[in-house]
């Protein structure tokens, strides 16, 4: 009880500091993807799972072309690489759908500043477990059916801006490995973790170690 508090004081202010900090840079991101290519500035994604099993929108800053998601799962001309994105545990490693401001952002995770509004929100917590996509959680259970069990626990806790895998590998690890990393963290969670995930965070911005 008083970790889950102290964590959301944590949160809301760590998120206000950075959000403040991070300004300049947001306006920065905001006009490169407006003249890199027609669209919105936010990502029009599906919404993801959250803690206990809730849905929420996630906020993003748009690095794909409009309708990225939709066209991978509906439009047939993408079938082939749908397959693909499926096999690689929902990650692309050459995704034709991203657009040249977009490579930049991902790399550097500076598509993920606006998350810290679902922080506020109480949405998502600064460390957490990687929020899911529905659709992600079925199909990789199916897959890895030994991953049931880890998936509840990982559902047991807000999803995190950044969290265990991330900073120790981010997308270079597959679905069974990261779920169970996640897990590892939902069982050991402590404000010690969280800081000193929190204190790797910004190297693995920097360096883009491991981001697609």
């Amino acid at each position: 009880m008083l970790y889950s508090f102290t964590k959301r004081i944590i949160d809301i202010v760590g998120a206000t500091i950075l959000l403040i900090f991070f300004f300049p840079i947001c306006i920065l991101v905001a006009l490169a993807i407006k003249l890199d290519r027609p669209g919105p500035i936010f990502a029009d994604t599906p919404e993801r799972v959250g803690q206990g099993g809730k849905p929420f929108k996630l906020f993003k800053f748009r690095s794909m072309i409009m309708n990225a998601h939709k066209k991978l799962r509906q439009d047939p001309r993408m079938a082939r690489l749908y397959q693909e994105y499926k096999r690689g545990s929902y990650k692309l490693r050459h995704d034709p759908r991203v657009t040249r401001v977009g490579r930049f952002i991902r790399k550097h995770s500076l598509d993920e500043i606006p998350q810290l509004l679902n922080v506020l929100r109480g949405d998502m917590s600064l460390v957490g477990p990687r929020p899911y996509y529905p659709d992600e959680l079925v199909e990789q259970q199916r897959k890895y059916p030994n991953t049931k069990n880890l998936v509840k626990v990982v559902l047991s806790a807000k999803p995190g801006i950044t969290g265990y895998w991330q900073v120790s590998g981010r997308s270079e690890v597959n679905f069974d490995k990261r779920i169970k990393m996640d897990a590892d963290y939902v069982k050991r969670e402590s404000l010690f973790l969280d800081l000193l995930i929190l204190a790797k965070s910004p190297w693995a911005m920097i360096s883009g170690k491991g981001a697609v």
